[in-house]
């Protein structure tokens, strides 16, 4: 049976990297696979973005209020379409693999689509994201995902001090803060949003409550 896999991990940990790293496995083994993310995330517009300067375009952007699920068939289709009309011996005639990426955006509902596609439709989905947002409470996508999923594996990335990080910490004007919205998307490494320069940075508890001066969440 097809898994549900959630990769998570803080900022910075490599999970987009990691995103199409895996890609490139399926597609050198002959394999076709579907990129997708949330439209929310603007960054990069319709492309997920390694920060060691990788790119790559995705297949379908998912809307908040669109089905996860019919967004994939409909590629999925096209896929097996497309295979069909070239004629191609050893084309991929169907899809290995759903990749999804910044994941934590996706509603619970969107979750319960990729967990459908793995049990239902037979095709294995890794989604990647972060759990908590810098206030340290779960995003929606995530909380679902770690409540679903067949397999969690958390990637791991280190904080200023070089302990382990955990949170995300959220700075405007290079000063952290810990109210406002729960999404504001950095745009690769820094994002103008209401006339704020929003980056963040990935830190370990100590360092956070040193930052939020003991307060958690």
């Amino acid at each position: 049976m097809a898994k549900l896999y959630f990769r998570y991990g803080a900022m910075n940990s490599g999970k987009s990297t990691s995103l199409l790293q895996a890609a490139y496995n399926y597609e050198e083994r002959g394999q076709a696979v579907l990129l997708a993310k949330p439209a929310i995330d603007t960054k990069g517009a319709d492309q997920i973005e390694s920060r060691l300067g990788v790119s790559r375009t995705v297949d379908f952007l998912i809307a908040p209020d669109a089905d996860a699920r019919a967004l994939f068939a409909r590629e999925r289709e096209r896929v097996r379409r497309e295979a069909q009309d070239a004629l191609i011996p050893g084309r991929p005639r169907d899809v290995a693999c759903l990749l999804v990426d910044e994941a934590q955006f996706l509603t619970s509902e969107q979750v319960d689509d990729l967990f459908r596609i793995a049990v239902e439709d037979g095709i294995p989905v890794m989604a990647y994201g972060i759990r908590t947002d810098f206030r340290t409470a779960a995003f929606p996508g995530s909380a679902r995902l770690l409540e679903i999923a067949h397999t969690l594996e958390e990637l791991k990335t280190i904080c200023r001090c070089g302990r382990k990080a955990l949170f995300n910490g959220r700075l405007v004007n290079g000063r952290f803060v810990f109210d406002g919205d729960q999404v504001a998307i950095d745009a690769a490494t820094a994002a103008v949003r209401d006339d704020h320069f929003v980056t963040y940075e990935s830190l370990c508890g100590a360092c956070y409550l040193e930052e939020s001066g003991g307060v958690l969440g």
